[in-house]
């Protein structure tokens, strides 16, 4: 069961998934929005230049049923005509062409965006294959296609048949009309039945735009599967990284150690944590914190201490303070100067009676330290209520 579980497409796809889809060309697209566009587009045109276009039909039928008897005896002159009159409808009508080229190309970006990409120009021979051509033709995709075709003919033959049962009478009375009076008619007509051709196909793009991304987020739907192999390659082996962050660990450990032979004190717990620091006469503001742990590690930094004769003092408060709000590598807290500062003073002076001799130095006590409750973390744990105290004592 949790093999098929795993096998199911269940994840949404992945920023990754979505981008290599992009660039082999895979973009969610709708016919619908973009015919609706470039009708719409074209009715717009039609309605803005119309004049134009009329007064273009209008001089190119007239200068073609002139009859000049010189013209239609002469097959040079006669081609010459005919390719004025094409060239005079191809200016006129290029303006609308222009707009519709347009409108088709930037049509796609309401939906998925433009997107060029030559791997969906390199020929795929697996399309040849007419299992696969088979199984397309019967899969649920093409049946809801064949539904979307179905129910749009079906919407568009109905409007079209209100809009002419509406008119019937004035249709069937155009014959009867003026010229003038049947022509501007029939602009209403026309007009009228766009419009409401327009419209039924905005209704079916509002339900294909939905549709077709709704059908792409599925499809690129990735199994649990998919998901940690992209994982893996994306961020790498699991085990791997742990082994890379657990030797650096032990470099940062092992560069950590080197600096306390360097240190000025070391302060412990006595046994849960040991800070070792140093104060650098050199225009730095406080003493820095060279090396921190605790249990295991707060052991060895005794030791090398030990070993390398850097004096080791027990403050447990101090001991946790620095511990806990002072990072490696970085100055101590700004609260815990004096205090500090009480053992910096113990340690240079033992150095002078080591070496000068004289009256010896008063180990500081660790109870009198200036150090504020706020910064010990055992200080900021609740004492037990007397529920607490009797159900443990």
């Amino acid at each position: 069961m949790a093999e098929d579980s795993d096998l199911e497409k269940t994840e949404q796809a992945s920023p990754k998934r979505l981008e290599k889809a992009r660039e082999e060309g895979d973009v969610p697209r709708s016919r619908e929005l973009a015919a609706v566009a470039v009708l719409f587009s074209a009715g717009l045109a039609v309605l803005m230049m119309g004049s134009h276009f009329s007064q273009a039909l209008k001089t190119s039928m007239s200068a073609g049923l002139q009859f000049d008897r010189t013209i239609a005896f002469d097959p040079i002159v006669l081609l010459m005509k005919i390719s004025d009159t094409i060239y005079s409808l191809l200016v006129a009508f290029a303006p609308l062409a222009l707009i519709l080229l347009f409108v088709a190309i930037a049509s796609p970006v309401l939906i998925g965006g433009w997107v060029f990409s030559t791997n969906a120009l390199a020929p795929q021979f697996g399309r040849l294959n007419p299992m696969r051509g088979l199984g397309n033709m019967i899969s649920k995709n093409s049946a809801a296609e064949l539904i979307k075709s179905i129910g749009k003919a079906f919407l568009v033959g109905i409007v079209a048949y209100l809009v002419v049962s509406h008119d019937i009478q004035p249709i069937l009375s155009l014959s009867l009309m003026p010229i003038e009076a049947s022509v501007s008619k029939v602009n209403e007509l026309m007009i009228m039945g766009f419009l409401s051709i327009v419209s039924a196909l905005i209704f079916i793009a509002a339900i294909d735009v939905p549709y077709q991304l709704y059908q792409y987020a599925e499809k690129l739907k990735m199994t649990k599967e998919e998901v940690r192999q992209e994982s893996k390659e994306s961020d790498g082996n699991p085990e791997i990284k742990a082994r890379v962050r657990q030797q650096q660990r032990e470099m940062a450990r092992r560069r950590m150690m080197a600096e306390i032979p360097k240190a000025d004190v070391v302060i412990t717990n006595p046994t849960h944590y040991a800070v070792a620091i140093k104060y650098k006469d050199d225009g730095v503001r406080a003493p820095v914190v060279v090396a921190k742990g605790s249990d295991a590690i707060a052991l060895k930094i005794r030791e090398i201490a030990a070993e390398n004769n850097v004096p080791t003092l027990e403050s447990p408060k101090l001991a946790r303070a620095l511990f806990a709000h002072t990072e490696l590598g970085n100055e101590i807290p700004e609260a815990l100067y004096s205090a500090v500062a009480e053992v910096l003073a113990y340690v240079f002076q033992m150095r002078v009676f080591r070496k000068d001799g004289g009256f010896r130095p008063e180990v500081p006590n660790p109870s009198t330290l200036p150090i504020p409750d706020a910064l010990d973390p055992h200080s900021l744990i609740p004492a037990p209520s007397a529920f607490e105290s009797e159900a443990f004592a």
